[in-house]
């Protein structure tokens, strides 16, 4: 409740409906006076941002240390006391995404201007050590100067990068229409995308490589939003009989799993670049401890949130995480695909 002034007339301001009390009994809005100083706007703004806080760290809290609590009290309809699990799992994926990608870039993944597949910047750019052993793996019959290096290169990325024989759809549609080649629609939807890619990244096989990785990678959320759903509906199916559990009810559980990974995947993270720093074994295992954490805590949330034995819950997790890595194996390459159709 503000700490504005009451309004005199008991008239809402918003649904025009008769207020009995402070606020009104149809739309729920607070009958104040509609005029406001900057100290009750700034006032307003850091009560909101307290009210999120304080519910989302005790959200958190019940999360972590408590699987499938927090899907059952909002099931029982015990809901005010905790965040929405919609915008926890907006707040929280929006959160991973953004620590994602600024650690992990296409430069720093080994894909691109890596030494296996140089470009000229970085030959020009190597000291003579570094650049001695490069050109012995080029060539170890004779010594090679830089530019008889480059030139190597560009004449390898000419025959390694060639995609497709064909300069144009017209050349290929002619050679369709004539019958001297007869290709499927799928082998002729990529030979199109091939000449296409041709015309537009020519030799430069680097760029390729870095737009279409990009493409893909900046899909994570997309993908994870498409298999929350099917993820939902196979627990709908492995749990047909529990006729109190509606698909919201098991969406809602999945929701409160993702928020749960997400979060143990920035710490997996964390650790990660922490052990390129400080290398040591134990680092190592607390990473494989959180892996194997995930699949006990949906274990655990399983059998606390649908209340079945050991027997049936243990089937009914095997079951659903080999359903996961189907469907989330065919996400994934309908997404690949989709990239190199975008790039």
């Amino acid at each position: 409740m503000s700490h504005l002034k009451a309004r005199k007339g008991n008239d809402c301001l918003n649904c025009n409906a008769v207020v009995h009390g402070r606020f009104c009994g149809v739309c729920g809005q607070e009958n104040t006076e509609p005029a406001e100083s900057a100290g009750h706007l700034v006032s307003h703004f850091f009560n909101d941002i307290t009210h999120f806080d304080g519910k989302f760290f005790s959200s958190l809290k019940y999360l972590i240390f408590r699987p499938g609590f927090l899907s059952n009290e909002y099931k029982r309809g015990r809901r005010v006391n905790y965040l929405n699990p919609v915008r926890m799992y907006v707040f929280t994926s929006f959160i991973f995404f953004l620590f994602f990608f600024s650690v992990y870039h296409m430069d720093n993944l080994g894909f691109i201007n890596n030494i296996d597949k140089p470009t000229n910047k970085v030959v020009d750019g190597m000291d003579s050590a570094t650049f001695v052993k490069f050109a012995h793996s080029l060539d170890s019959t004779k010594l090679l100067s830089r530019q008889d290096a480059k030139e190597l290169l560009t004449i390898r990325d000419s025959q390694s990068v060639k995609i497709t024989d064909y300069k144009s759809h017209g050349q290929y549609d002619s050679l369709i229409k004539s019958g001297k080649v007869k290709d499927s629609w799928l082998v002729r939807l990529f030979a199109h995308k091939q000449i296409d890619i041709q015309k537009k990244y020519g030799h430069d096989r680097d760029k390729l490589f870095e737009n279409f990785l990009g493409s893909f990678t900046h899909m994570f959320p997309q993908m994870l939003f498409v298999s929350l759903p099917l993820f939902a509906l196979f627990l709908k199916i492995l749990y047909w009989r529990r006729k109190s559990f509606y698909y919201v009810s098991h969406a809602i559980f999945s929701l409160h799993l993702y928020i749960f990974t997400f979060i143990v995947l920035l710490v997996i993270i964390s650790l990660s670049k922490l052990h390129n720093v400080w290398h040591t074994g134990i680092i190592s295992w607390l990473t494989g401890f959180l892996y194997v954490g995930i699949f006990f805590y949906l274990y655990k949330a399983m059998r606390n949130f649908y209340g079945q034995g050991r027997g049936k819950t243990i089937l009914k997790f095997l079951l659903l995480n080999t359903y996961l890595f189907i469907v989330v194996s065919l996400i994934f390459l309908g997404f690949l695909l989709f990239s190199f159709l975008k790039v």
